[in-house]
Formats: structure tokens, C-alpha cells, sequence
């Protein structure tokens, strides 16, 4: 059905002698299920189908989208989308182009074992509330105790006048718990496995069942209490260690919004702005020390960012944004990689829905993991901090200057875990902090899943993922300096 759709919204599109068209068709299932201090709160099930069409007229783009999958509405739309590129080709300033990539027939399915739409919703909110009334009944001081759980999946079909025909099928699931204590007019938070809905992967509910709540929920109420007691964190320069749930954190804001090619060349500057990565710093900026490496893997498995082609039928690759400390790639599109001579397009272009257009967003972002145990990182540090689970943040609107806070740190003093620390903080200039990386784990290395990134106007959400493990920052500014 879906690919007779999209043959009518190709025909008319040529009809109306657009040089190019796309049309993705998709249909989209989000389950959320919170539980508050032991009782479900939400328990939402959305639903949303639709399509838009992108298309080229007089070289100049224009799109359109629909929720009503019918022959009269397609006719309709593609006609809306020629209409605003021709009104768009008035103002442009040259002619819109596409790097070449090989139109494919294919399908793609993520990978699971167990399908999360075919557990019972009553399973799941039983995992929630017995994780969620353990938490909370740790302490009387523990005011809200919540439980989450998230599945996702989206079936899309994707065609151009290229000869592209893909389908796909994205599930991702995950969850996680959080609490906030109050004594004596200070507030405390912990969570687990991450902080804002916990950790996510592109997998069945046996991902979910790995986090085992109900395990952890005991420990997790536990430190928050601790909290209260630990000593403040200190306000001077000295090393830092990050664990990877923070580190996730750092590397998306640091790393993968800058190299966003979009917001290199001005086309989005919103949620935090442009960047510093300016193209005459490509391959020859020193962006880390030499144990940084990061890259963009979108065929990572279990990753929240991996699939099978972008919304723009890129076949999903890996390209290193940062290799051995220097700047040597960006995130592009098909178009943005004309204008930059790339090659090719990093195969990044997503949607958050059908009537959203594609943007660059990230895949995978991954810091490649060095020949360290995380263990070792820790013992070969004789004065620092060590971070874990993001408590806030904030970046410049080049990405460049940055402070973070976590929920819990502890001191480090000859090479052992001392005090805890509560409401440890940390800041510091994007280049300068990732060239004094001396140290990167490997035994903990793994997938981190974020499937809350904002960008553009109007705002798309999109779920992406981050690889890291441990990592040593020396002589960074912690605490509020």
C-alpha cells in the first residue's frame, strides 16, 4: 500500500517538473509509562501516521506533510510542496544540489528478542511500581519517587525519483528511576542507570529487563540519603574523572552538536546556536589531545542512533569527526556536503516525524575507547574528582564555553574513592578541556541512549546515542570557581 502511495506522490511530483522528490510514508508507536512513588501516573500510548514530500523546483526546496494517507490528499500536497519552492526559488541565492549516493532497494530491521509492544502494559507497570514503592520507602525524606519505562518504534517507508525504495523499522526501548530527598530546606536527586528517563538501546523490552530496577532501587534511595552528609565539592583546579553516563552527556554537547554542518554553515542556529568548528579548521585544528577519537557510527549495534539509511536514503556508515586529536569531519547532508566539497554525506539527515523535514542530527556519536581499565583510571589519580549522572548543564552558542553539574562525585586522593561529594561541578572551554584527556577506559566501555535531543523550529526530539567509557581530564576547574 504504502509503495503504490509513494509511486502516485513521485509521478506527480515529476508532473510538476521538479527536478527532484522524495516522499517519506511512516507510522510511529511511543509507549510511556511513569510511575510516582509507587503508583502509575502516566501510561500513554501514541500513535501517529502520516507523510511529507520533499521536492526540487527551479532549484529551490520545498515540503509538505500530511496525516491523511489518501490518493486526493498526496495529489494535494505535492502540489503545496512545488508551490513553496517555487516561492522559494524568488529568494535564493543558487541553485539547490545533492551529492551523489546510489538509490538502493532495501529493508532494514533493528534487531530485539523480545518485541516490547507484545509484553502486557500490567508487566511493565509492575516492574515500575515495585522499583518505584522500594525507593521510596528508603526514607521519609524521599518526597517523590518515580520509575519509567519508554518503547518506541517507527515503520517508514522512503522513495525517490532517484529509484530509492527503502523500508525500514525502528524499536528502541529502556527506562530508569529517579528521586528527590528534602531535609532541612536542601533538596538532593538521584538516579539510575542516568538522570531524565534513564538509559535507552536500540533493542527489545530484554534491554529493559537488563537495568533491573528493582535490583538497584535500594542502592539508588540509599546514596541520595547519603548525599545529605557528604562533604561539599571543592573549587579549585585539579583533575577530573568522568564516568560514561556524564561523559554521554559531555560528548553530545561538546562533540556532537559542533560538528553539525548545518550549524557550521548558519542554516540552525537554535538550541544553543552555531558553532566553532568553522570549515578552514577542518584537518588541520587540533580539537583533543592525541587519545581522542571520536566517531559518527550509525551502524552501531543496539545503538539509539543506528539504522539502515538516513531520511534522504544515505546508507548508514561511519565517519571519524576526530581523529587522534585533530578535527577531520563533520556531520553533513547530502546538500551540505556539496557546498564543502566533502565526497559524501555523513548520512545523518532524520526526521522526528513524517511532517517534520529532515535536519542533521546526531547518529552515534562515539568516543572511541583507549587501553585503560576504568579501575586503573582511578588509582593512577592522586587529586581529583570523580563525576557521574548530569545534573545540569549549559554551552555557549558556538559550543565552546561550558559548565556541568552531576548528581554525585566523589574524592579522589592517592589513587582511592574517599569522601562523596554532592552537587559536584566542573566547566571549562570545549578545546582546552578534551586536549588534557590523558586516559580512556575500555573494560566499561558502552552504548549510552539519549531520545530527548531538541533542534530546530519548530522543535524536533530525536533519540541518539553515545559509546564512551571512563575518561581523565587533568587540571580542570571544579566546583564554582
Amino acid at each position: 500500500m504504502f509503495a503504490e502511495f509513494g509511486k502516485i506522490a513521485l509521478e506527480e511530483a515529476g508532473k510538476k517538473r521538479a527536478s527532484y522528490a522524495d516522499v517519506r510514508v511512516s507510522e510511529i508507536l511511543n509507549e510511556v509509562l511513569t510511575v510516582k512513588n509507587g503508583e502509575p501516573e502516566a501510561v500513554n500510548l501514541f500513535q501517529a501516521k502520516g507523510f511529507g514530500v520533499r521536492v526540487i523546483v527551479d532549484g529551490a526546496w520545498g515540503f509538505a506533510g500530511s496525516i491523511d494517507i489518501s490518493k486526493e490528499e498526496i495529489i494535494k500536497t505535492v502540489e503545496k510542496a512545488v508551490s513553496i519552492a517555487r516561492a522559494s526559488a524568488l529568494l535564493k541565492k543558487k541553485d539547490a544540489a545533492l551529492i551523489s549516493e546510489e538509490a538502493r532497494e532495501d529493508r532494514y530491521v533493528s534487531s530485539f528478542r523480545k518485541d516490547p509492544f507484545k509484553v502486557p502494559v500490567e508487566e511493565k507497570l509492575g516492574v515500575l511500581v515495585q522499583a518505584g514503592r522500594i525507593l521510596k520507602e528508603q526514607s521519609p525524606l524521599i518526597k517523590a519517587a518515580y520509575a519509567y519505562y519508554r518503547g518506541f518504534r517507527e515503520n517508514k517507508l522512503f522513495m525517490s525519483t532517484e529509484g530509492a525504495k527503502i523500508s525500514q523499522q525502528i524499536t528502541w526501548c529502556g527506562g530508569g528511576l529517579s528521586a528527590i530527598a528534602v531535609k532541612n530546606g536542601e533538596m538532593e536527586t538521584r538516579s539510575y542507570p542516568a538522570s531524565f528517563g534513564g538509559n535507552n538501546a536500540a533493542s527489545g523490552y530484554e534491554f529493559f529487563e537488563s537495568l533491573a530496577l528493582i535490583d538497584h532501587a535500594k542502592e539508588t534511595g540509599q546514596e541520595l540519603l547519603k548525599l545529605f552528609d557528604a562533604e561539599k565539592c571543592p573549587s579549585r583546579e585539579m583533575d577530573l574523572i568522568l564516568t560514561g553516563d556524564q561523559l554521554a552527556l559531555q560528548i553530545h554537547e561538546s562533540c556532537g552538536h559542533p560538528t553539525e554542518l548545518d550549524r557550521v554553515l548558519g542554516t540552525e542556529a537554535d538550541y544553543a546556536g552555531t558553532s566553532f568548528l568553522t570549515p578552514e579548521k577542518l584537518g588541520n585544528f587540533r580539537y583533543g589531545s592525541e587519545k581522542v577519537n571520536l566517531m559518527a557510527d550509525a551502524t552501531v549495534l543496539h545503538g539509539l542512533g543506528s539504522f539502515g539509511y538516513d531520511d534522504e536514503g544515505t546508507r548508514a556508515r561511519k565517519v571519524y569527526l576526530v581523529r587522534d586529536g585533530l578535527f577531520v569531519g563533520y556531520q553533513s547532508s547530502r546538500e551540505t556536503a556539496v557546498e564543502l566539497n566533502l565526497g559524501e554525506s555523513s548520512g545523518g539527515m532524520r526526521a522526528d516525524s513524517p511532517l517534520a523535514l529532515p535536519l542533521i542530527r546526531m547518529t552515534n556519536i562515539n568516543l572511541l575507547p583507549g587501553d585503560w581499565k576504568a579501575e586503573d583510571v582511578i588509582e593512577d589519580t592522586k587529586d581529583g574528582v570523580l563525576m557521574l549522572t548530569n545534573r545540569s548543564w549549559s554551552i555557549d552558542d558556538r559550543r565552546v564555553n561550558f559548565q556541568f553539574g552531576t548528581e554525585i562525585g566523589w574524592r579522589i586522593k592517592n589513587g582511592s574513592k574517599e569522601n562523596l561529594v554532592k552537587n559536584p561541578t566542573y566547566m571549562g572551554v570545549t578545546p582546552e578541556f578534551w586536549g588534557s584527556c590523558d586516559a580512556l577506559s575500555n573494560d566499561d566501555w558502552m552504548m549510552h541512549g539519549l531520545p530527548n535531543c531538541g533542534k530546530g523550529v519548530p522543535s524536533q526530539v530525536m533519540y541518539v546515542g553515545h559509546g564512551c567509557g571512563t575518561a581523565r581530564f587533568r587540571k580542570v576547574c571544579v566546583g564554582l570557581i
